[in-house]
This record gives structure tokens, C-alpha cells and sequence, in this order.
């Protein structure tokens, strides 16, 4: 696919709306027509207003004269704008699911609900592995490296030692 070339998608005003042929900018999106580098096609890529890498590029219609683009329009519009949203949705829920473990651990009759959340700092990254009690309550909280392996074995360990430093 093309890159993003024909404009800054941070050098507007967010609140202009455009209704062009190959450029529409409404409702905190933007979508924009594009050569399709990898074929004699288009393609049609989404920015979400103050983002510079787009949420969503894909694939184009030709018009009727087989050279040009069909036009944007409404209709299209919005179906990009929904499309891109749930490819952000998805993207934001992978991620979660990345730097957030949780696990629940039965130890000595007790339920522990253990969970490791990492902060994925540029320069020193880490994680937090918490403990929380059957109430809710957190009992215990440390930091550790961001590699750290949160499972039924080390979970365990670290209850078994009173919740000591994980080693």
C-alpha cells in the first residue's frame, strides 16, 4: 500500500469538515484515497484525528471508467469510520491483554486473586504483581521485572512465602 503523503493529518483544523472525492474529514476521522503502490489499484487508508500512522488501509473500488477511484461518500465514509474504530478496539484490547495477568490461586483452603500489570516504560520498564485477598482486599504489592512469568507455580511460591520478595 501507499504511504501517507498527500497531508499532515495535524496541520488542521479538526473541526473543518471536508467532503472531497478521494479526501473526507468528519466526525474526528479522515479518509483519504491513495495510490496503491503495490498494483495499478487504490486504496483508502483512516486516520483518527491526531494520530500520523493510519488505524486502517485497505483496499479501494475503481470508478466506472476503470483508471480512477470510485468518489468517497457518505455511506462509504461511514462504514470506514466503523471499520477503523473496531480495528482500534481490537488493537487497545490486545494490548490489555498483553500487560495485564490475572490469576486466581488456591492456597492452603484460600482463594488469592493474583494479578501483574506491566508498565511498558520506554527507558525502564516493569511490572506490579499484586495480591488481593477473597474480599478484594490488596494484601500484598511489588514491583518486578517486566519479564516476570505469573503462573500457578510462582504465584504459589510467592503466597507460600508470606508474600516475601519474589526472587
Amino acid at each position: 500500500m501507499s504511504e501517507h503523503t498527500d497531508h499532515d493529518p495535524n496541520a488542521f483544523d479538526p473541526s473543518e469538515a471536508i467532503h472531497e472525492p478521494r479526501l473526507w474529514r468528519d466526525n474526528g476521522w479522515t479518509a483519504e484515497v491513495i495510490k496503491n503502490e503495490d498494483d495499478d489499484g487504490w486504496a483508502v487508508a483512516m486516520y483518527k484525528h491526531g494520530e500520523s500512522e493510519p488505524a486502517l488501509v485497505g483496499p479501494w473500488t475503481m470508478g466506472r471508467d476503470k483508471k480512477n477511484p470510485k468518489p468517497l461518500d457518505p455511506s462509504a465514509f461511514i462504514t470506514l469510520v466503523k471499520t477503523a474504530s473496531e480495528v482500534l478496539r481490537r488493537h487497545e484490547q490486545q494490548l490489555q491483554a498483553t500487560l495485564h495477568k490475572r490469576l486466581a490461586v488456591v492456597f492452603a483452603d484460600r482463594r488469592w486473586d493474583l494479578t501483574l500489570d506491566i508498565v511498558a516504560d520506554e527507558y525502564e520498564p516493569y511490572a506490579v504483581l499484586a495480591a488481593h485477598d477473597e474480599l478484594g482486599e490488596k494484601v500484598a504489592e511489588q514491583r518486578v521485572p517486566p519479564d516476570y512469568r505469573l503462573t500457578m507455580a510462582t504465584g504459589s511460591a510467592w503466597i507460600g512465602a508470606g508474600f516475601d520478595r519474589v526472587g
